[in-house]
């Protein structure tokens, strides 16, 4: 059963949405719940004719810290499909497009505060294209072995949520 919505204050903070819900619970009681209402985003993993992945390092303001990452971003378009928007990442932060894309399914990384949902992919035939980066973008491009890309995800050192979960859907789908 889901909650009743008896009142809704929603405010735009930048790219953000904030919603404030006063709800009523399936057993009766009243709440406030609040959470962030955030843009539909992409994450890709990128494999190389030689079996490599493209990784990023990126620079991430929000915990002060250069991450390993996959390529990803936000569905800015509504009417922007997820594979096109994951094309135009692909090729904007590391400069490569795909010739062959599969479609790994989405997620709710976070759904208990964000209404976010990531559609996740793997790209394969890249070929080299241009790099386009947006101005706050830090990016360093490295190419890893699926071993090597494993290593940093055993020892705590790849925490990008959604490029775990598509590194987990590929590997569920293609071993």
């Amino acid at each position: 059963m889901t909650w009743k919505i008896n009142s809704s204050i929603n405010a735009k903070i930048d790219r953000f949405g904030v919603i404030l819900d006063k709800v009523s619970l399936p057993n009766g009681d009243e709440k406030t719940f609040s959470y962030l209402d955030f843009a539909k985003g992409v994450c890709v993993l990128p494999i190389t004719e030689n079996n490599e992945i493209l990784c990023l390092k990126q620079y991430r303001h929000a915990i002060k810290s250069w991450e390993w990452e996959l390529p990803a971003g936000m569905i800015e378009q509504e009417n922007d499909s997820p594979v096109e928007t994951a094309k135009r990442e692909l090729e904007e932060e590391t400069g490569f497009k795909a010739e062959h894309w599969l479609d790994l399914g989405s997620f709710y990384p976070s759904p208990g505060s964000t209404s976010e949902e990531i559609h996740l992919f793997a790209a394969a035939g890249l070929t080299a294209s241009e790099q386009n980066l947006e101005n706050s973008e830090q990016i360093e491009l490295h190419k890893l072995s699926m071993e090597e890309l494993n290593s940093l995800i055993k020892n705590g050192e790849f925490k990008h949520g959604a490029g775990l979960a598509a590194v987990l859907r590929y590997k569920l789908i293609v071993d």
